[in-house]
């Protein structure tokens, strides 16, 4: 189940590092680096703090992905 986003490309144009964005939203430099990297799927909370920060809504940075063998029919 798969969590894709482009918050590395939002955080380039905001002119931001990860460290900078991390204390605008009250996340650590290496969580945005995990949220980036997709190894990290942010609460609700935060991804409505980083779709604020960056303008957009949070569909413009998140987007979700179902396996095709998950079962549901």
């Amino acid at each position: 189940m798969p969590l894709y986003n482009r918050l590395k490309e939002h955080r380039a144009r905001l002119g931001l590092n990860q460290q900078e964005m991390g204390r605008l939203v009250g996340a650590s430099r290496q969580t945005i680096s995990q949220i980036e990297r997709g190894d990290y799927s942010p609460s609700v909370t935060l991804a409505l703090k980083l779709a604020r920060l960056c303008g957009v809504t949070v569909e413009d940075i998140f987007s979700y992905q179902e396996d095709e063998g998950d079962g549901k029919e």
